[in-house]
């Protein structure tokens, strides 16, 4: 069974924030880490960071929760992330992700 994920990049300064839906969060925050899409809102801001991710078993429920949040003021998305990492730090430099 496939899991789907949204996640929140952000980068050091913390002055942005990106949603985005992937069924690969390693492979996606590389991507974003090594600057794939070089023309990219990604790369502009350097949004390497990963502070906040949720799973999902469908790709409908994942798409349904990233515009959700994509619907957000910035605040909210703020307290969200806070709720599980109150420092905004980068969630891969603390943890290991199997989502191949």
């Amino acid at each position: 069974m496939k899991t789907y994920y949204v996640y929140i990049m952000s980068n050091h300064r913390r002055r942005v924030l990106y949603i985005g839906v992937t069924n690969s969060l390693d492979r996606r925050v590389l991507e974003y880490k090594h600057k794939k899409f070089s023309k990219s809102f990604t790369a502009k801001y350097n949004l390497t960071d990963l502070v906040y991710y949720e799973s999902f078993a469908s790709i409908d429920e994942a798409i349904w929760r990233e515009k959700t949040l994509k619907g957000w003021k910035r605040s909210r998305k703020e307290e969200l992330i806070k709720t599980t990492n109150p420092t905004m730090r980068n969630l891969l430099e603390d943890e290991e992700h199997t989502s191949s």
